[in-house]
């Protein structure tokens, strides 16, 4: 049934294992920080005598405002242990490069170091239609959508592919296909509304619909950081550049023309309609969203419902204290909306890959992302984002398994 696939049950617990005396040493020149508790998504009764919250919150009392509220920066002091232990690590300093900011923003992600390896980790492929595809901006048919989530659910996707390759597991969730899905294991149902208005001629959904696909995307998060420690973004709906361009100049302040892409590969005829569109729809949103409110406002306005999901998706890692590898331009534009509504929640977030469309190098360049990857992809489920995940182990397991000068004997310059 849609909602009861299995999920495998990681068990964090102390493994004791007999190691040499070099070993042995290692352990006890690493600097340790202690673990902070996970969030809990379970709301507590306020008691008499608890201090009144008093920070502007335009959400309170939902589950999008308790998710901001639960949101912290990244652990200082773990990274700092990460970036000594970086440095007495058995290499010249910086010489993993990009890898050592990797290496350290996990461990400020955990709150230890070293960090826990981001595996086995977890695709959520979320799926929506939109109703700008009236307007001709793709030549694909929107019933697409549909088939391709039946395809994701038999295994036969491109994400599936690099998803088994890497012992990953593919979750697909509806927050807005147009056309009716029967129940499957793997499939998710957190249908809003069969797929958005047509966000050429006015807002694409209601603040409502809005605020509550954002939450759908934190209640997936929330369910599958609970097994899984690295937590992956997936995408599915014809049109969807669309909405991604238009998120990403509301956002940014970029134009039309810069941020927009061919998508599919659409013919020149085909995106220069884009870009009117997507120039139209922008043109009602008066400034860059400075607020929350603002932020949820401009998503409504121009965004998709896997938009939104995947916003919420981010913070419920964000609040989980899980790193979120980042996919491509939809993932982008939705992490926009999310630094939007909660900017310390980006800290918890890697771009896996920049793509080919333009809106995507503005997003993370807007986000202060770095892309691991640059392999000119533009196909979205996961896939970027998947190749990406074993720089990102390869860097937790180095942190936490290479040993210092000290221990392995090795004279320093």
């Amino acid at each position: 049934m849609a909602g009861d696939f299995p999920i495998r049950q990681v068990v964090h617990t102390a493994v004791t294992r007999s190691c040499s005396h070099a070993s042995r040493s290692a352990a006890a020149h690493l600097p340790r920080v202690g673990p902070r508790r996970r969030w809990d998504p379970v709301r507590r009764t306020r008691c008499r005598g608890d201090p009144l919250n008093t920070d502007p919150n335009p959400f309170a009392g939902t589950l999008l405002g308790d998710t901001i509220d639960a949101v912290v920066p990244r652990d200082a002091a773990a990274e700092q242990a990460a970036r000594e232990r970086l440095d007495r690590m058995t290499k010249p300093p910086g010489s993993l490069g990009v890898l050592e900011d990797v290496a350290t923003q996990l461990a400020g992600i955990a709150g230890s170091c070293p960090a826990p390896l981001p595996v086995p980790a977890v695709v959520a492929v979320f799926a929506a239609d939109h109703g700008v595809h009236a307007q001709g901006v793709t030549p694909w048919p929107q019933e697409v959508t549909a088939q391709m989530v039946a395809n994701f659910l038999a295994g036969g996707a491109v994400v599936n592919a690099f998803a088994a390759e890497l012992g990953a597991e593919v979750v697909v969730v509806d927050v807005g296909v147009a056309a009716p899905l029967d129940p499957a294991d793997g499939l998710l149902d957190r249908r809003i509304r069969p797929g958005t208005a047509d966000l050429a001629e006015g807002p694409a959904m209601t603040l409502d619909e809005a605020r509550r696909a954002v939450e759908a995307g934190i209640e997936v998060a929330t369910r599958l950081a609970t097994a899984s420690p690295c937590l992956i973004t997936g995408d599915m709906g014809i049109a969807n550049t669309t909405a991604s361009a238009a998120l990403v100049c509301a956002f940014t302040g970029a134009a039309p023309a810069a941020a927009t892409g061919r998508g599919t590969g659409v013919d020149d005829p085909t995106l220069a309609r884009k870009v009117a569109v997507v120039g139209r729809a922008v043109s009602r949103i008066p400034s860059r969203p400075a607020t929350p409110a603002a932020a949820l406002a401009a998503l409504a306005e121009v965004g998709g419902l896997e938009h939104a999901a995947l916003a919420g998706f981010v913070l419920g890692a964000a609040a989980a204290r899980v790193p979120v590898l980042l996919d491509g331009a939809i993932a982008g534009s939705a992490a926009l909306v999310a630094a939007g509504l909660c900017p310390p929640a980006i800290q918890y977030a890697l771009a896996g890959h920049t793509s080919v469309e333009p809106g995507h190098a503005l997003a993370l360049e807007s986000l202060g992302l770095r892309p691991l990857l640059g392999l000119d992809l533009r196909l979205g489920e996961g896939t970027g984002a998947l190749l990406a995940l074993p720089l990102v182990a390869s860097a937790a397991r180095a942190l936490r398994d290479v040993a210092t000068f000290d221990s392995a004997g090795v004279t320093e310059k």
